[in-house]
């Protein structure tokens, strides 16, 4: 009876595809934070000048989110970067492949700057800013060649820093934690390179250090479920802070820097994949999870255990090469935020403000980019990269204030164009150096990029420059 019962019982019912895709989640909630800032913004701010009930719930949302973005930052590179390091144990050449990542790091970020360049002398983005609408700032971070050679040198083990101000009026103190990504780098890496070195007596660190990474993981996914919450949070607040009129005015801004990324992303990268014989078509279809993921949380390091990923199972990079280049890549390896962007938008403040730039500030720019990439390392890349072009250039400063209405809505192309840059260069150089498992790069997609289980075989995990063919038949199905 039971049995015809259960033959009987009508089939579950599910939710369409379309209200379940991780894609279609978050352009629902560009949408929906679009109306929301523009509701917050005709509410204009209460009695007491303060924002409005939904402007300041908009505003906790978006940076509640970055909060816990930014809660994943140090523990995540720390255990990724000396994994990675220690991980080369089992790579041979592995001297060759850092110098080949570092080699393409810097000509794709040439040529990145080069098209950013191009863009903004012969379409003059600042030329079509209104003088009236947006103002001057002074950045709340600035990056300088001094400032950068300092933040090499850790303060303490974990590159922590605490940030403190004083209210005049009411004599309130007020402190917030902080942290120096570039000297959390430091650290890990020192770490990683002495566990290298010690050999047999830090297999018990190495182990722990891998399973925390693979929990810090774990955590790292559930923060990535609830983009579509932040993004909201963030787009919506954007509105409401800035205005339609202010963000309009820098509309012509947007548009070249967004065709600056999207030659990069869809001309410059198929060409350079296309050039090593590799299927473009597989390289997007592989790569595009986490281009997705980068673009919605606008951070390569919230979204570097997704890249790593499909590094390793769609691009058929071998992992202990990818867990060596993905991480690297994820702290210095930005075509968006640290080439395309600065260029850009030195242009278009130079056009501001009425500066005509040199051959030479022209050639500071490609020189800052293609070297300088390490300085945007951190949640503030983007604006940290500018302030050390602008400085490096002798353009005034203030001119960082002028893009804050449209940072958030430019930080997901951004972000986006340096994900798949940092899947590119490793598969690149695997194919250059016979290492890349084609099989599984030309394999069908299954689409289960945000599912965190892990199906390769413990065997499989082992870190390999050059899979044996049993390695490669047991790593296949988890691509598929």
């Amino acid at each position: 009876m039971s049995s015809q019962t259960a033959q009987a019982a009508p089939p579950t019912r599910r939710l369409p595809r379309w209200m379940t895709s991780f894609g279609w989640q978050i352009l629902a909630a560009l949408v929906l934070g679009l109306v929301l800032g523009g509701v917050a913004m005709s509410l204009g701010d209460d009695a007491e000048g303060n924002p409005n009930g939904l402007h300041a719930t908009l505003a906790t949302i978006g940076s509640s989110y970055v909060s816990l973005l930014r809660a994943a930052v140090v523990p995540l590179i720390f255990t990724a970067i000396v994994s990675s390091i220690v991980g080369l144990r089992k790579v041979t050449n592995a001297a060759r492949l850092a110098g080949q990542t570092l080699l393409w790091f810097a000509i794709t970020a040439l040529i990145a700057v080069t098209i950013g360049i191009v863009l903004g002398v012969t379409l003059r983005p600042g030329a079509a800013a209104s003088q009236a609408e947006l103002a001057t700032g002074d950045p709340y971070t600035v990056g300088t060649w001094w400032n950068f050679l300092i933040g090499l040198v850790p303060s303490n083990f974990l590159g922590l820093t605490v940030s403190g101000s004083a209210d005049l009026e009411t004599g309130v103190l007020s402190a917030s934690p902080g942290f120096n990504v570039l000297q959390v780098i430091v650290i890990s890496a020192a770490i990683g390179i002495a566990a290298l070195k010690i050999g047999e007596k830090a297999e018990p660190f190495i182990r722990l250090t891998e399973s925390a990474l693979a929990v810090i993981q774990k955590v790292l996914w559930w923060i990535i479920r609830i983009a579509p919450i932040g993004t909201l949070g963030l787009i919506g607040n954007a509105v409401a802070e800035y205005g339609w009129s202010k963000m309009g005015s820098l509309t012509w801004f947007v548009a070249v820097l967004y065709l600056g990324l999207a030659l990069v992303l869809f001309v410059v990268y198929p060409i350079l994949v296309r050039a090593h014989g590799l299927s473009v078509k597989q390289y997007f279809s592989g790569v595009w999870p986490a281009v997705q993921l980068g673009f919605v949380s606008r951070s390569s390091i919230g979204t570097l255990p997704l890249t790593q990923r499909v590094t390793e199972r769609n691009l058929g990079v071998p992992r202990g090469y990818a867990s060596f280049a993905v991480p690297l890549g994820a702290t210095t390896k930005m075509d968006g935020c640290a080439a395309i962007y600065p260029a850009v938008a030195a242009i278009f403040i130079a056009q501001f403000f009425g500066i005509e730039l040199t051959i030479v500030q022209y050639l500071l720019i490609v020189l800052v980019s293609v070297v300088g990439s390490a300085a945007t390392a951190g949640t503030t890349g983007a604006t940290v990269m500018l302030t050390l072009t602008l400085s490096t250039l002798g353009l005034p400063l203030e001119g960082v204030g002028l893009l804050l209405a449209v940072d958030p809505i430019i930080d997901m192309g951004r972000t986006a164009v340096n994900v798949a840059g940092q899947a590119l260069v490793p598969a690149i150089v695997a194919k250059r150096e016979g290492i890349i498992d084609l099989e599984l790069y030309n394999a069908p997609r299954r689409g289960q990029a945000f599912d965190n289980e892990d199906d390769a075989p413990a065997e499989a995990s082992a870190p390999s420059a050059a899979p044996t063919e049993a390695a490669q038949d047991e790593a296949a199905p988890a691509a598929r």
